[in-house]
Parts: C-alpha cells; structure tokens; sequence
C-alpha cells in the first residue's frame, strides 16, 4: 500500500544543515529512490512501472530529455527519473470530493510540495465566477464552456495557449493546429524560460537550434567542456555517459559556480565499482566561474587558442586552427579573431573569478583534444547576454572544426523529457515561413504569420488586458514563470483560465474569473481510444524520436488523452452546421485523430522535415534520429550556407557593492517546479528549502552570521523592491560576490522585463539581490 498524503507544509524550522556531498547517486541514490516509489505507489505497483521506464516496449520517462543506449540496462532510470515516475504513477488521488472539502482560498495557503503530494486530478472540475469551491461538471460542459470563450474573443490574439515539455510530439502537433486554426500564434512555452537562448544561438550560428552530438560523440569525445549544468540532480542517466567517456579517456573540465557532487564523482550503482569501490572520479579541471562571466570564460579560451597559434617559434604556431574547415564551412573568422584579440586578460579574469593560468590550463587541453564537446543547460543560458555567450561556445569549437565530427560539438541538455520535440511540432511563437506554408498545404487554410506572445510577453499582455484566456497544456504557470507577483496578478485579470493537468499545483489555484481543471492521461497509463491502444513519440536532447506506450490502468475512468481534449475541442470550433470544417478553418477530420494518433503522425510525416515514413520508423525499438545538417554533413541552413562566426562585445554582471548576485536553482528532490521531498542532500540541506547559499566572506562582510534569517530583496530598474522573506543564509562554497537559492519559492524575484537580449529568457541566473535581517 501507498503511504497517505502529508497532513502539513514543510516546516522550515525543522531545517538543518549538514556536509555537503563530494558524490553523486552509490547506494544513497537507490535507497531514496526506492523509499519515494514505495510511499507512493506500493511494491507491486513500483515494480510494474521502474521496469518499464525507457524500455522499448515501455514508456519514456516523464522527466529529463537524456537519451538512451541502444542497449537498455533492466533498470534504466535514474533516482529522480523514479521519482517523477512515482509522482505520476502515485496511489494518491484528489477527487471532487477533495475541493468540495477545500477551499481555493485555504488551497493557496499550501506550498508546493504539499500541493503535489496530494495524488493524481479524476475529474473535470469548474470554478465559476465568485465561487470559493471547485465543483466537479462533465467533459461536454467543459468543452463547451471553453469553445464558447474562445469563439466569443473579439481577437483570436485575447487567447494564449501555454505548453509544457511533457507534451507529445502527437498532443502538441494537433495543439499548435488547433491554435494556429484558431487565428493566432500565441504559443509560449517552457522552452522560452530555459533553452531559448540556445535555439537563438545555434539557429544564427549553425542553422538549426539543436544540439549537434550523439551519445557516441559524448563516449569518444577527448575533453568535455561542462558548463552551468549540475547533471547529477537535473540529468543523472547522463553521468554513466561520462563515466563511459572517462573509461575511453576524455578529460572533463566542470566550469560552474557551485562545485556539485554529480560534477566531482559517480557512483554508478549498475557497477561493482559504483556500489563499493569508490565510484569514478569525473571531472579533472574544476573552474569555479563568477555568476555570469562564462562568456568571458570562452572567449578567454578563444584568445588563447588565437595566441598559440600566432606565437612565432612556438610548439603550435599555425596548426591551432583548422583552416581547411574555415576555409570551407564557415564565415566571419577575421571579425571574430579582432575581437578576441581587442578583449584584455584583466577583464577575462576579473570577469570570471578565475585565476589566469586556470584558463590557460583548459586552453592547453583545447590544444590536445583532436575532439571536444562543449555541454551547457542553464547556467549559460539565463542571463541578459547569454545568447552572445552562446555564439562565443559555438565560435570556440568552429576554431578547431569542433562541428560535424566525431566526438565533438555542442550539446545543450534539455531539461524536460520531451520539450525538443514540442518545438519540432510547431510549439513556437515564431515558426519558419516554410513550416507555416507546409501547414497551410496540409489543411488547407491559411495560418497567421504575425508573430505571437512567448512567456514573458504573454503575461505582459495578461498584465495589461490585452489577453483574455488562458489555456495551459500541463505545467505549472503560475510557478514556472518570473516576478511572481507580477505573474498572479495578471492571470487574475482573465476571464478564464485553462489547466490541462495530471496533478494538482498553484496554476489551478491562481485563476481568471471562471477556471477549468482538465485532468489528463500521464506517460504511464494505457491510453485506449476508439481505433484501440494508442503509443505517442517524444524527442529527446539528441534529435532521437522513438514511441512510448503507458501501461498503467489510468487513475481515473474520467481522464482524457491530451490528443483526445485538443481534438475534442477543435471539433467545437471548427465544425460547421453541414458537418464539414467552418469557412477558414483547418479541414482535419478531429474525431479520426483522437481514435486513432497514426492519423496524426500522418499529418506530422506531411508537414515537418525528416518525419517521412513516421509509423514505420517508430515501429523499431530504437526509432530514429532526425536529420541535422551541420552533424551529418557540415551543411549549414543559414543565409551563407555557413556557419557564421560571430564578433560579440565582452559583457559580464556588474553588481554594486552590498550587493550578491543570486542564481535560482533546484534542489535535489525537485523536478522543475515539482517538490518531491525536503531535502538537498548533495548539498547538506535537510528538512526545508528556504535557504541562501553565500560565501563565508561575503557573509562576514555583510554582517550576517552563519544560520541567521534573512529577507532577499532584489533590485531592478524599475525601482521597485521584489521580495522572498524568511530564508536562512548559509555559508557555502560558491564564488565572492555570488549567491544562490531554490526556485520557485525566488521566482518572485526575477523582475518580469529582466529578460535575456534576443531570446528574451528570464535571467534568473542574474539577479542583483540585497539581504536584509528578515522581518519579525
């Protein structure tokens, strides 16, 4: 049997601080996991979903985008792969009866991992306008109320459309459809909060937005450049790729401001070694950058390469650079070497943090390694000039033709299992022409072009009344996203808000006028339609599609299929009286869609490149790898027909003094805004999450003791004073002048149009923060 749902929030005054962890997973890993799956789902129910994650004849786990081997272990999950899968798979259910027992009012006084603990949603449920309790309607009544909303909208742009990573590619093609149908393009999605800056990067640099490394670069690679990813909590399956890569002899250099246990060593506890013999030391070079200055970092790097190979007499003079791959494949090198050469060593090192001959160290590895990878998540790719960053990672491997060869490239690690794939759907507030016109082929009617809202912009148009629906296609809006005051407000400001969801959180509690709680299938459940046992697809990091099957009996008999809601939907808006599609509508036969998904991945093998033959590739256990042009063949889809160095002015943080730069972060039991437990083990933190982590002398400085209580003020702009009240400060190793703290308890200090240049990713990797004794 499951154990019950927790009676009380997590009380911050049991939290205590212990040793930080100089390991990652060992038998630890499988106890904790072990204990989440059993209080949540029982023996027998543990055993019939941990054997099915990442199978062949499984389902592809609900949690990070890490791809597999070919050959699959019994066992192929990680620790927080097991507890997002219990998360799903839970015993726990929230009924009618639950909101008929609990206010909304008294729900908001509950945290997050309360919240979450509280089981699996059963049934469409309806807030009507001035009412304090949720109550339980049928999926007819819900339907209808939302395509009457949407159709009442003087502009189809009143309406955004928000996605989450969980998606599958079938839910979200049909989802972009309905919404493009619909007349708008207004499809944030969690995409725009993390990865954003890399898309943005890599599109302008290499032509496509995706990472260009297989698992088989990664194991062969001779240096591995990991930068603002802590692996061992955010992408664990990862480590056994490294340790494989430091069996076959790569040097790994970890460039992040914490030093993280997944970083330093592994335990892999598929191994004798892992379980008793000390595990694999990974990483050899640690450099612990300043917040912020990874740019400086790279560019650093680049100069060095530049001198050695213009060093007259010396050991490299001349064969740094690759020339016939510049020559050949790229454009923009004399640009981008009178930059590196204009940017002085002071301003590299003060940018940085780091000591001068550190970064010649990692230089010297650049000038052995005939193979490098470059891998980043968000670390890099939170800050105002994270998508420069980015072109300045992307110009350092063009230098030694790190693009297009084995064991080399660049590697941004998705954070959420299928959030690649939601953009290859067509998840984007600004898809290519090309996608729009293979659209409007396909259905026949005519898309609309004009760009739409991502994130930041959708709740600026909440905000300012510019929007008056809101659908959200699993996720947690309310949590995930910047300025959470900010964020609350203008959701409030709505007419309806839409929540397409497997479990309970804030979103469903932080409404518009009138609210709608759809519940849905998760990746674990058999998903039975009309035309029979349906799979769905996912893409991982890597560009691998494959199918995933749930197994599971669903929590509830009322739960739909996120393919089968959209569908349901769409028909209500799109039907005419006759029976056929409404004058400039989609011409889509919905209600085959929903019986049947091949007749999606039909459509999808019609509109997106590289999805020829869908159903006959996904029938191979492994499916298949998307084509990717500079991987494959050193082709580049950029207006040159090259990959494009680029010439970025050096920017870095400045932050005055009396002042900490904070990075939001996870903790170890934690899966984006999903507590799963009140611990942060790796990192000596036990029985609560409101903590700061400074540096002993910062703290000295500042006159704050070791364990003393603390408001976080940040400072913006606009002037105005953002705060998260009541965190205990805790000396830890992170560089002078730099902090950080868990997301989304900060969130609320993420200033709204503190945004990334060009992506306009929240930075909040870069938030200029005060501490103040914490008030009473």
């Amino acid at each position: 049997m499951a154990s019950k749902a927790p009676q009380n929030n997590i009380d911050e005054q049991n939290l205590h601080v212990g040793k930080v962890k100089s390991k990652a997973v060992g038998i630890p890993g499988i106890m904790h996991a072990m204990a989440i799956s059993l209080e949540q789902m029982g023996p027998v129910r543990t055993a019939q979903t941990l054997l099915k994650i990442n199978q062949k004849d499984g389902f592809d786990c609900p949690g990070c985008a890490w791809p597999e081997e070919e050959k699959r272990h019994a066992a192929e999950f990680c620790e927080n792969g097991a507890k997002a899968v219990a998360e799903e798979a839970t015993r726990r259910r929230v009924p009618p009866s639950f909101f008929a027992e609990h206010s909304v009012a008294s729900l908001l006084w509950r945290d997050d991992y309360w919240l979450g603990q509280q089981g699996r949603l059963t049934d469409p449920m309806f807030l009507a306008d001035g009412a304090e309790h949720y109550a339980p309607v049928s999926w007819d009544f819900a339907l209808d109320l939302l395509a009457s909303a949407l159709l009442g909208l003087a502009d189809p742009n009143e309406a955004i459309f928000y996605t989450s990573g969980r998606t599958s590619n079938e839910a979200a093609f049909v989802y972009q459809l309905l919404v493009r149908g619909l007349g708008t393009n207004n499809l944030p999605d969690c995409s725009n909060m993390c990865h954003e800056s890399s898309g943005s990067a890599l599109t302008e640099t290499i032509g496509i937005g995706k990472g260009s490394v297989s698992l088989a670069d990664i194991h062969n690679a001779e240096l591995i450049i990991i930068a603002g990813q802590n692996p061992g909590t955010n992408h664990p399956r990862m480590l056994s790729a490294l340790e494989k890569a430091k069996q076959n002899g790569a040097a790994i250099v970890s460039v992040n401001p914490l030093p993280e246990a997944g970083l330093m060593n592994f335990e892999n506890p598929q191994t004798p070694r892992g379980l008793v013999g000390g595990g694999t030391a990974l990483t050899d070079d640690f450099l612990q950058i300043r917040l912020g200055g990874d740019q400086a970092l790279f560019q650093g790097l680049g100069k060095f390469l530049l001198e050695e190979h213009r060093r007259p007499g010396g050991t490299w003079e001349g064969r740094v650079l690759d020339t016939p791959f510049i020559e050949a494949y790229t454009t923009g090198l004399h640009e981008c070497l009178d930059q590196l050469a204009a940017v002085s060593w002071d301003e590299i090192v003060l940018a940085t943090g780091l000591e001068l001959e550190q970064i010649h160290a990692t230089g010297r590895r650049l000038l052995e390694s005939k193979a490098t990878v470059v891998c980043w998540a968000m670390g890099l790719t939170q800050h105002k000039h994270s998508v420069a960053t980015l072109r300045d990672v992307v110009n350092l491997l063009l230098l030694q033709g790190n693009i297009g060869k084995p064991g080399a490239g660049v590697c941004p690690v998705r954070g959420h299992s299928n959030v690649q794939g939601d953009r290859t759907m067509g998840i984007f507030e600004r898809m290519p022409a090309a996608f729009h016109d293979a659209l409007d082929a396909e259905f026949r009617f005519a898309s609309p072009r004009a760009h739409g809202y991502d994130t930041v912009a959708a709740i600026g148009a909440m905000r300012d009344g510019a929007a008056r629906v809101f659908v959200g296609m699993g996720g947690n809006f309310a949590r995930a996203t910047p300025d959470t005051s900010v964020t609350e407000a203008a959701l409030r400001k709505l007419d309806l808000t839409v929540q397409i969801s497997t479990k309970l959180n804030r979103s469903h509690l932080v409404t518009g006028r009138q609210a709608l709680i759809l519940p849905t299938l998760g990746r674990t459940e058999r998903d039975t339609q009309s035309g029979g046992d349906q799979r769905v697809t996912v893409e991982d990091s890597m560009s691998a599609v494959h199918a995933s099957r749930g197994r599971l009996a669903p929590a509830s008999a009322s739960l739909m299929s996120e393919v089968a809601i959209v569908c349901a939907l769409a028909a209500r808006l799109f039907t005419g009286d006759d029976g056929g599609a409404r004058p400039g509508a989609p011409v889509a036969d919905w209600d085959a869609m929903a019986a049947d998904y091949g007749r999606v991945r039909a459509h999808i093998a019609a509109v997106v490149p590289g999805f020829g033959g869908f159903e006959e590739k996904i029938a191979k256990p492994a499916g298949f790898i998307l084509p990717h042009g500079p991987r494959d063949g050193r082709t580049f889809d950029t207006p040159s027909g090259k990959a494009v160095f680029t010439a970025n002015p050096l920017e870095y943080p400045k932050v005055p003094a009396g002042r900490l730069l904070l990075q939001t972060l996870r903790s170890h039991d934690q899966y984006n805004t999903t507590i799963y437990g009140k611990d942060d083990r790796y990192r000596g933190i036990y029985g609560g999450r409101r903590v700061v982590l400074v540096n002993a002398a910062d703290l000295a400085t500042l006159g704050i003791a070791d364990g003393a209580m603390v408001d976080l003020v940040s400072e913006w702009t606009d002037g105005v004073d953002r705060r998260a009240p009541g965190f205990r400060a805790v000396a830890y190793s992170t560089p002078v002048g730099c902090a950080a703290a868990y997301y989304p308890e900060t969130n609320v200090l993420v200033p709204l149009d503190s945004t990334a240049d060009v992506s306009g990713t929240p930075t909040s990797k870069s938030v200029v923060i005060r501490l103040e004794p914490a008030a009473g």
